[in-house]
């Protein structure tokens, strides 16, 4: 092996070394039988952030203009609080938030197809502490999705 080669596979990560050994880990989805491409596939991350933003400014304006009037601590606080609560009120029974409906994304259940309330409420709680979202598996699925046996696909 060249140098160049070995420099170049460290570089790139253990996931492209392992594509030039000829592993084939196939499309984000497929070991939960779900299409490659198209609804019912496993939303991008792009979308599921646009989406999450989306529902933060939604609670922060909510929380400024009608509990805290002004922008402090407090309405961070209130946005948080506000957030936990519209995540498993609408995720509990639609399915999705208004950000996650605004960019065409949806929470299922990978047993039953549709989230109940105690998934839904450990699924926000875990969001809510943010470190488990930011831990993804080769799905593109954070912790809190895996933990709550959910997953985020596209409407």
């Amino acid at each position: 092996m060249d140098k160049r080669q070995a420099i170049g596979s460290w570089l790139s990560g253990p996931r492209a070394a392992a594509e030039d050994a000829g592993v084939d880990f196939g499309y984000r989805g497929q070991q939960l039988g779900l299409p490659e491409e198209g609804p019912g596939s496993i939303s991008r991350p792009g979308r599921r952030l646009g989406a999450l933003a989306v529902d933060w400014g939604l609670c922060v304006l909510i929380a400024y203009g009608l509990i805290t009037d002004g922008y402090g601590q407090a309405t961070s606080n209130w946005a948080l609080l506000l957030f936990f609560v519209l995540g498993v009120l609408t995720v509990g029974t639609v399915g999705f938030t208004p950000g996650k409906r605004l960019f065409g994304l949806r929470v299922v259940s990978l047993d039953t197809g549709t989230v109940n309330p105690l998934r839904a409420l450990l699924r926000t709680a875990l969001l809510c502490v943010a470190v488990p979202a930011l831990i993804w598996d080769r799905d593109g699925r954070g912790l809190h999705d895996r933990l709550a046996r959910t997953v985020e696909v596209r409407i």
